[in-house]
């Protein structure tokens, strides 16, 4: 308009505020099918196996159900803009898992598995709800840093003082109740890569010397996350825990490519990965005969010993087909001793067929994208690499152990996220879970326009 011979523009209203929705229905309805899926699940094992439904259906499914209605309270409250989908993953894989593994119990009434899987589970999703509750700002991790990598550390060597178990030295067993703190450290070990490489993430990608394609920071700079990350993995070695080892150095590896965006550090991760697996695939007899077995996995047939574990996962996914035997039906508890932890893939392979083994792995790809897509939306550079590096450290278990049970690369002793007897796995996973979930409402959150009134 003009006044007086000046013209004033009217300043324009401001936008007003968006407020996103939050989608608590959504999960909620998920976990619902979830838990429905897991209780349909344990019912098909009983009726396969005796013909009834089995007596304590009702329970499980009330059980499963109430644990995941904690959690699911605890994200309502807390993180009302994390991902939907993340919680009915969790709770969907951890109930499939307690399935494979009820369903191997009763192949070894002697050895019940699955009551005390129930119990870690309920631990784990304990833990996830004080984290969601406790945990206001995943940058409050930052600062912790250091006590983290100590606190890693020292879980790593906790196994050197006890007695070696099926040749590895992982486990602290104490009057009948064991652990496996490496669980615990890749954890505090993310936190730490996370914070540090965020700090430095600027030195990384641009001081330093550059050599051929690839640009080498300053020693100053690099140094003290390579000597963390080598000082880990020569006490995992010690321990013959050598899956663990190249989770951690491929967290290492997918962390810094991350932080400076060079791709020549994968390429030099690569490399150095393949140099290590040879040199301790012959000198390390334990892994070399995991090797053998990995190129010659029918070797034990042919010499009249019969099938060895491999052989027998291999002939249970093929017995499988594309829809499989059905729960209850197969025969892979002939595996032996580790059918329900590193060979339990090969229950489902064979039972759920291909069409669930794919639907499983889809579950795995959705958790691991969806902890991918928090980190990109997020502007802190420590949130970023800590969603990257949890993520990833689901993505590399999935494909280190799917990859040895199916004869794709040799084994290395891991167990599968969720789904694998374990309860410092089981655990960790839903620390993992929460983690990604208090990271996702951030990302999620900073865009609301009701966030932070």
């Amino acid at each position: 308009m003009t006044k007086a011979g000046i013209t004033v523009v009217a300043a324009d209203a401001p936008a007003p505020a968006v407020r996103l929705p939050r989608r608590r229905g959504i999960e909620l309805a998920l976990i619902v099918l979830a838990v429905l899926l897991s209780v349909y699940g344990y019912c098909a094992v009983g009726l396969a196996k005796h013909g009834t439904v089995p007596p304590g259906a009702a329970g499980y499914g009330a059980g499963l159900g109430a644990l995941a209605l904690l959690a699911h309270l605890a994200v309502r409250v807390r993180a009302p803009y994390a991902d939907p989908l993340l919680l009915p993953i969790g709770v969907l894989l951890n109930g499939v898992g307690l399935v494979l593994i009820y369903r191997l119990d009763l192949e070894t009434p002697g050895d019940r598995a699955a009551p005390t899987q129930l119990v870690w589970s309920a631990l784990g999703v304990t833990l996830f709800t004080v984290v969601v509750l406790a945990l206001r700002d995943h940058r409050v991790l930052q600062r912790y840093a250091y006590v983290s990598v100590v606190g890693a550390l020292g879980l790593l060597l906790l196994p050197i003082f006890f007695p070696a178990v099926n040749g590895a030295r992982i486990w602290l067993r104490i009057a009948g109740f064991s652990i496996q703190p490496g669980e615990f450290a890749k954890v505090l070990l993310a936190i730490f890569f996370a914070a540090y490489l965020a700090a430095n993430r600027n030195a990384l990608a641009y001081a330093g010397r550059r050599v051929g394609w690839l640009q080498l920071p300053t020693g100053r700079v690099l140094g003290p996350i390579v000597a963390v990350w080598l000082l880990s993995v020569g006490v995992l070695v010690l321990e013959r825990d050598l899956g663990t080892s190249l989770l951690f150095f491929g967290l290492f590896v997918v962390l810094l490519y991350v932080a400076t965006g060079r791709t020549g550090w994968i390429a030099v991760g690569l490399l150095l990965a393949s140099l290590g697996a040879v040199a301790v695939g012959w000198l390390e007899p334990h892994v070399h005969s995991r090797v053998q077995d990995w190129l010659h996995p029918f070797a034990s047939i042919e010499a009249g010993q019969g099938p060895n574990q491999l052989a027998q996962s291999l002939f249970a996914f093929a017995a499988g087909g594309v829809l499989g035997t059905g729960l209850g039906l197969g025969h892979s508890i002939l595996i032996g001793f580790a059918a329900k932890s590193d060979f339990i893939l090969a229950t489902a392979g064979e039972e759920l067929g291909l069409a669930g083994l794919s639907a499983l792995f889809i579950l795995y790809g959705l958790l691991v994208e969806r902890g991918f897509r928090a980190g990109l939306a997020l502007r802190d550079p420590f949130g970023r690499l800590l969603a990257v590096g949890l993520a990833s450290i689901v993505a590399l278990q999935v494909f280190v152990i799917a990859g040895g049970v199916t004869g794709l690369i040799p084994l290395t002793g891991m167990a599968m996220p969720f789904l694998a007897q374990g309860g410092s796995s089981v655990v960790t996973n839903w620390a993992i879970v929460a983690l990604l979930i208090r990271i996702s409402d951030s990302a999620r959150g900073q865009y609301d326009g009701e966030a932070d009134r």
